[in-house]
């Protein structure tokens, strides 16, 4: 079986047979229609991308709810259009996998076209252009991660030939000015704060810095920052989509799924022609498309303003969620874990996260009105990070952990001092940054050697800690003054709010030897709250 099947009358009952749902539409029909009047243009190939947004227009297709299809760009990793789409046709295989244990499989065949968003691949840029003064284009999309949103002065320089992706849309959203000037939504769907705004910066700076330079005209500045002409909504997401994993190769290699192999890339992304997620999944956008947009409501997205999106985001990345991501990877790696799903069945490890998000979060969560952030939590803790089918790992979670910790601890920390409560008295955010500290060092508890996960900022922190020795008795722990006064990392001046000496007192029980994570967790997660 091969995701070309689908095209072939009798293959494709082989397919319904083995359980793989497939398009119920005309997608020759569906392409023509999208080539001659596109709606929609995602940027970032990525694996989120198939595994969640795809799902969705997947959905409105098969119950003729809309009628054309998305267009794929990617403006980084072009190899991921090149082995990963075009060699099937951008066909995909999406595999969710529940927690009882079943799995679906469902081919996807909404991507229409997938392009090199890059002026050297001419033919693709051609038709970029073609689609962007489209009258028909209703919302450009983005997953691209935060580092997509850059705009440095070097890169506003080159003008028309930007090389980052939101220079590139700029000169994008120029033709579409010089068409008409038509409305159009440009919205980042990724796991980022106030993302909208950064993508409405970006334009800003681009559109502005090429006016200066006498490039584009006064006209095209005032367009590109009009909201109610060119509008960046926010959004909030959520599912997990780990890299593809060898247990669902194998599962579609013995049912005779063929297109099953692994891909990375030369700039090191890691897809395949499937995509393996979790069940759960949550989208929640401010509603505000000024050239309308496909009813995505009606496969579950949340449409909603934008003081309640900003509320779903904060539950999410500040309380519900994330922390509890960043402090299972943390104290995960550290104990030797290479799953998440084996953190959730460690006694100690579940505990402390729910003490770190119950005792300590929820108390100073806002609810959104649309989520409850208390049913939230248990879903994540008890149903979704649980998951043993889900195959993620706390070494992919632990990526750039000195810039989550700030985002998704210090705003909750700020929270409880605006609210007059004495952080002194909390326990498991401070065992958070000292964990951080013992994380630094490379060491699990039984003192196996572990590389931490790519981080910006490890050679500036690991040498700060590089002189402590994991052993038991007394040393010089001074340099621990010195990691925790980056407040850019931990989101708060720890000192100045009174932590400094209890974060460094716990940072120095977690050095005292072999077992001292293991001994240090337990003592907390089972000691009498003040």
């Amino acid at each position: 079986m091969r995701l070309y099947d689908i095209y072939d009358h009798e293959k494709r009952k082989v397919l319904v047979d083995k359980g793989y749902e497939i398009p119920g539409y005309d997608r020759e029909a569906l392409k023509m229609r999208t080539k001659e009047n596109p709606a929609w243009v995602h940027f970032g190939a990525g694996n989120i991308f198939r595994a969640y947004q795809c799902d969705l227009l997947e959905q409105l297709l098969n119950r003729g709810e809309f009628d054309r299809g998305v267009i794929v760009a990617e403006a980084y990793d072009y190899d991921i259009i090149d082995k990963a789409y075009r060699p099937y046709d951008n066909l995909s295989l999406s595999v969710v996998l529940h927690a009882d244990g079943r799995v679906d499989k469902k081919i996807v065949g909404c991507m229409t076209e997938s392009l090199k968003a890059d002026k050297s691949f001419e033919e693709d840029w051609t038709r970029l252009r073609e689609i962007f003064t489209a009258k028909s284009l209703q919302m450009v999309t983005f997953s691209i991660t935060e580092n997509g949103y850059g705009y440095p002065e070097e890169d506003i320089a080159r003008g028309f030939d930007a090389r980052l992706t939101m220079g590139k849309i700029t000169a994008l959203l120029y033709e579409r000015f010089k068409a008409g000037a038509f409305p159009l939504a440009l919205q980042s769907q990724d796991n980022v704060s106030n993302n909208g705004d950064k993508v409405k910066a970006a334009l800003k700076a681009y559109a502005e810095g090429w006016c200066k330079a006498g490039l584009v005209p006064e006209a095209f500045v005032a367009y590109a920052e009009d909201e109610a002409i060119v509008s960046c909504p926010l959004s909030m997401i959520d599912k997990i989509t780990p890299r593809p994993d060898p247990r669902v190769q194998k599962i579609l290699s013995e049912e005779g799924f063929e297109d099953n192999e692994w891909i990375e890339t030369d700039r090191h992304s890691f897809t395949a022609p499937y995509v393996n997620s979790e069940e759960v999944g949550y989208l929640v956008m401010e509603d505000r498309c000024p050239n309308g947009r496909p009813p995505f409501e009606k496969a579950g997205v949340i449409y909603t303003d934008r003081e309640t999106v900003e509320k779903t985001e904060r539950m999410k990345v500040g309380t519900c969620l994330n922390p509890l991501h960043v402090a299972l990877s943390i104290y995960g790696c550290m104990m030797g874990f290479h799953l998440v799903s084996d953190i959730m069945a460690d006694p100690d490890l579940l505990s402390y996260l729910e003490h770190i998000g119950n005792d300590e979060g929820l108390p100073v969560c806002e609810s959104p009105g649309i989520l409850d952030p208390k049913k939230f939590m248990d879903e994540c803790l008890y149903v979704r990070f649980s998951n043993v089918y889900v195959p993620d790992t706390p070494q992919r979670i632990a990526v750039d952990t000195s810039t989550t910790i700030g985002i998704r601890f210090g705003g909750t920390l700020q929270e409880h001092i605006r609210r007059g409560h004495d952080v002194t008295k909390l326990t498991y955010i401070p065992l958070l940054f000292a964990g951080y500290a013992r994380y630094l060092r490379g060491l699990t508890d039984d003192l196996t050697p572990f590389t931490c996960s790519p981080d910006h900022r490890l050679p500036l922190y690991q040498p700060i800690v590089a002189g402590l020795e994991v052993r038991e008795g007394e040393q010089d722990f001074s340099c621990l003054k010195e990691l925790f006064r980056h407040s850019e990392t931990f989101g708060i001046d720890i000192y100045a709010c009174g932590l400094g000496e209890k974060v460094e007192a716990m940072a120095k029980e977690l050095y005292q030897g072999k077992g001292a994570i293991r001994r240090t967790l337990h003592k907390y997660v089972t000691q009498k709250p003040e």
